[in-house]
């Protein structure tokens, strides 16, 4: 699937976490988007899973066109969520990076930059409810999980 096509129904949350002092940051975009490479589409709502899996695939599409280490990458299987856009569906992705720090200037030619919780405030509802699930996975393990059965 070219890239292009594939990140059409798939969004990426890139965040940092540094278990030592518990400091969760989060990629927020130009547009204000929590989600790359855009934000969820309007009258986009939460649905069931498809049993489609491509998170390599787009941690694959995210590291070459965001120029990123794939070795600082990661994907989190455990964070899986879909929306249903119209007919169609789209897929939000984890990815962490595991450097020492937050790379900032990594996701900054692309106007990102990384941002606690608290600094998201005014983002839209259904992303910032996204942010608090990995909220709740990466800091207390307790992330919802659902089936892909």
């Amino acid at each position: 699937m070219q890239t292009d096509a594939l990140l059409a129904h798939h969004r990426v949350i890139l965040c940092h976490y540094d278990s030592y002092s518990t400091a969760l940051v989060f990629a927020r975009w130009p547009d204000k988007s929590l989600l790359w490479p855009g934000p969820l589409p309007e009258g986009a709502v939460p649905a069931e899973l498809t049993p489609v899996q491509e998170g390599e695939a787009v941690r694959q599409a995210a590291i070459a066109a965001l120029a990123l280490n794939g070795d600082d990458v990661v994907l989190m299987p455990e964070f899986d969520e879909c929306f249903k856009v119209g007919d169609a569906a789209l897929r939000v992705h984890l990815l962490r990076f595991t450097s020492f720090e937050a790379p900032g200037s990594v996701i900054e030619p692309a106007g990102g930059v990384f941002l606690p919780l608290s600094g998201l405030r005014g983002s839209a509802p259904l992303e910032l409810g996204l942010l608090r699930e990995v909220f709740n996975l990466m800091v207390g393990g307790t992330g919802r999980q659902r089936s892909t059965a």
